[in-house]
């Protein structure tokens, strides 16, 4: 297997931990590359017991000499990152960090905040239903993207053309904002001043990512592309409508990080050892009683981005084996498997019951997803703390034939098992 560019993905819908598989796999890598999504994901990474949140910067920053990447997939919060490399310790440049931005990147205006807050608000009280946003803004400047109206990164350094872009998409938000919504309209001259100030920030770290990835490919050097959110997060694959804005599947990572899928080697899915999810939308194995209310406790499952707390669940094998077809997924890093310890009786869902019938797929049907029931497989538990193993061997017997039982229903190998929060709670196995 061709391990000189991985892939890493979530399989679930967000959360599973992908922080800190991207920090462990950064060791041997030489670059890292965030490729999709904004400043609603958040990856955690904890090192030496401190803990660092990654909204938007890629999760390898905290390794010397690395190059990391944002590429032209995401949208950009310069305040969130501005704040995000003000608050990181080690300093980039005291470590040899180099941080490259692309040009080609989208920048999330403040008028695509109030349009996510105004339009989530509108939903709710019409009777339409939240679909769950971080109001960070991040739907509305993917749709200005697509619309072809939207502020790069480059034009924040290009005083001409963004005075005339800002003219022209105020002409056409101002409206909306006061017929539509009733809001006050947004001032011109206080937008433009606002983005200029950010080109200053932003300018030194401007360059052209998809020539840096291709160079650095061509020099034999390691790459790792780093997804946020999760496979059933997808705004194409996941559950609509209740899904982020971009494309969060391994073949996202060749659009937003300008890099040919021919040149892709290794495809990592990360799965949390039970499943959580955040906002509205179906969840099948969703436990509503005291043992959904356990995992949340042992996990720490509250939102890195929001602090909302996650909805918990069994694990899911159905969604899972989807997201192995849709990813191509090769290997698994498996975290939180500690957060099982002590659980109690364990459940694995292997089906799902949809009009009186047994389904081993994921539904094409998001719509009828709402309705499945699923079908369980007991497991047997452990109450051993695993948070001290480094060897598969060391598991107890129970743990070791959770995660056999998973490979064997994905037909997909287990490389890495997290069995706590740090950098070195971590069994590697071959990934």
């Amino acid at each position: 297997m061709n391990d000189q560019v991985k892939v890493l993905i979530g399989t679930q819908w967000g959360d599973e931990g992908k922080g800190r598989v991207v920090d462990v796999l950064a060791k041997d890598a030489d670059v890292v590359v965030r490729f999709q999504g904004g400043a609603n994901a958040g990856h955690t990474v904890i090192v030496g017991g401190k803990k660092h949140v990654f909204h938007i910067l890629p999760s390898g920053m905290l390794y010397p000499g690395r190059t990391c990447v944002i590429g032209n997939g995401l949208v950009i919060d310069p305040d969130e990152l501005r704040r995000e490399i003000a608050e990181l310790d080690p300093k980039p440049e005291s470590i040899g960090v180099k941080l490259l931005i692309s040009y080609a990147a989208h920048i999330v205006m403040p008028y695509h905040k109030k349009f996510d807050a105004l339009a989530e608000a509108a939903r709710s009280a019409n009777g339409a239903g939240a679909i769950g946003t971080t109001g960070r803004g991040i739907g509305p400047c993917y749709v200005d993207k697509y619309n072809r109206v939207g502020i790069r990164a480059e034009d924040l350094v290009s005083p001409s053309i963004l005075e005339k872009k800002l003219r022209v998409i105020l002409n056409e938000k101002n409206p909306i904002l006061e017929k539509i919504y009733g809001a006050p309209a947004l001032d011109f001259d206080e937008l433009y001043g606002l983005a200029t100030q950010w080109g200053k920030f932003i300018e030194p770290y401007l360059g052209d990512s998809s020539l840096e990835i291709d160079s650095a490919i061509s020099s034999g050097k390691r790459i790792l592309f780093e997804g946020a959110q999760g496979t059933l997060l997808d705004i194409d694959h996941g559950t609509y409508p209740f899904v982020t804005s971009s494309s969060c599947v391994s073949g996202g990572a060749s659009i937003g990080g300008a890099l040919g899928p021919g040149r892709f080697g290794r495809v990592i899915g990360v799965v949390k050892a039970y499943c959580t999810r955040v906002g509205e939308g179906p969840f099948p194995t969703e436990d509503l009683g005291e043992t959904g209310e356990r995992l949340r406790a042992n996990g720490a499952e509250f939102g890195a981005t929001t602090g909302r707390p996650r909805r918990c669940g069994w694990l899911d094998l159905v969604a899972l084996n989807y997201a192995v077809k849709v990813n191509g997924i090769d290997t698994i890093a498996l975290t939180k498997l500690d957060v099982l310890s002590g659980i109690g009786a364990l459940k694995v869902c292997h089906a799902y019951e949809l009009g009186g019938k047994e389904h081993a797929y994921f539904p094409g049907l998001a719509t009828i997803l709402h309705d499945a029931k699923p079908v369980y497989r007991d497991m047997p538990s452990w109450d051993a703390d695993i948070s001290r193993c480094r060897k598969f061997d060391d598991l107890p017997k129970e743990a070791r034939d959770y995660v056999r039982f998973i490979e064997e229903s994905a037909s997909v190998k287990v490389g890495m098992i997290g069995v706590g929060p740090g950098r070195e709670d971590t069994i590697l196995l071959d990934i």
